[in-house]
């Protein structure tokens, strides 16, 4: 999955593509680098911000969704708010990446089991302005585990279909620092409830401080990519079902090699002990390159979904 951000303050690249035209370019130049799905998000999360209007998020991500879906493109709508999630999918988006896990909009649920399309829920206790407050665990895996089967309940219960989820542990969110590692160890833990992983690594707070020397500060965003390739070889060995990054050609290769890494060993690729969870097909399969221009939206939805099961 790779980061389309249309804000002018995201924590990594906010402003680089900031105009609908320079987004969906941006958009193109990921998928040519192998990416298979692309995350557009219009509001940013970095630690610290605050909302922005709706009418402001839906005329970022609007332009930008409408032109890469209608060249193609599967597309991620990055929002906490059912109206637009709803207003992306009727421009062609087929996945809602919710990183308030239908915490931030009583609205949501209802609105994904309606829609249809494949709902991506982040772990999230509260607001990007007071989330660093919330990082109080005794077990951040099995706290982290627990809410999210919750949230799963919930939305079964709102008429989601389970095959529509994609769960992600929020790294970084309410996890500033160490707490991080334990979740990325034990995914299993979360695959234990019976859906897909998006793992979301990428350049994140937890990465600059492991980089960093001694006390210094952590390393900027953009000296990042690296670790967050190793996270992703790592991340696929364990049967993510995604990475989320900005880099996209580092974790592209890096999930190459955890496939051929696993081919060679014997083992199944992306498959958990269920038998049931696969992932998205890797870049050496079948690239975003290949799907340009197959089927319409509604295959391009069903497609998505399948690979989700």
């Amino acid at each position: 999955m790779g980061v389309v951000n249309v804000t002018p303050d995201s924590f990594s690249d906010g402003g680089r593509w900031f105009e609908p035209a320079a987004a969906a370019a941006h958009g193109r130049e990921l998928l040519a680098q192998g990416a298979d799905l692309l995350d557009v998000g219009g509001e940013s999360t970095r630690p610290g911000s605050t909302r922005v209007p709706e009418d402001v998020e839906l005329a970022r991500v609007l332009p930008v969704v409408r032109t890469l879906a209608g060249e193609g493109a599967l597309v991620s709508v990055d929002t906490t708010r059912a109206a637009v999630a709803a207003e992306a999918v009727a421009a062609g988006a087929v996945v809602v990446n919710d990183v308030s896990g239908g915490l931030a909009d009583p609205a949501m649920y209802d609105a994904v089991a309606r829609l249809g399309v494949v709902y991506v829920a982040m772990h999230w206790r509260g607001p990007s302005d007071v989330m660093d407050d919330l990082e109080h665990y005794d077990d951040v895996v099995a706290e982290v585990r627990d809410e999210l089967a919750q949230r799963l309940e919930r939305m079964l219960a709102a008429g989601v279909r389970a095959e529509q989820v994609v769960l992600d542990p929020g790294l970084g969110f309410s996890k500033a620092g160490a707490a991080n590692w334990p979740l990325l160890a034990h995914l299993d833990a979360l695959q234990s409830l019976g859906r897909p992983v998006l793992v979301g690594a990428s350049r994140k707070r937890f990465l600059g401080r492991l980089l960093a020397e001694d006390t210094a500060e952590p390393v900027p965003a953009g000296a990042r990519d690296g670790a967050t390739a190793a996270v992703s070889a790592l991340s696929a060995a364990a049967g993510a079902w995604c990475v989320r990054v900005h880099d996209v050609p580092g974790s592209a290769d890096a999930v190459r090699v955890a496939a051929a890494w696993q081919a060679a060993s014997g083992a199944r690729r992306y498959e958990s002990d269920r038998g049931s969870v696969r992932g998205v097909d890797g870049p050496a399969d079948r690239t975003a390159r290949d799907r340009r221009g197959q089927g319409t939206q509604d295959d391009q939805q069903d497609d998505t979904r399948r690979r989700t099961t």
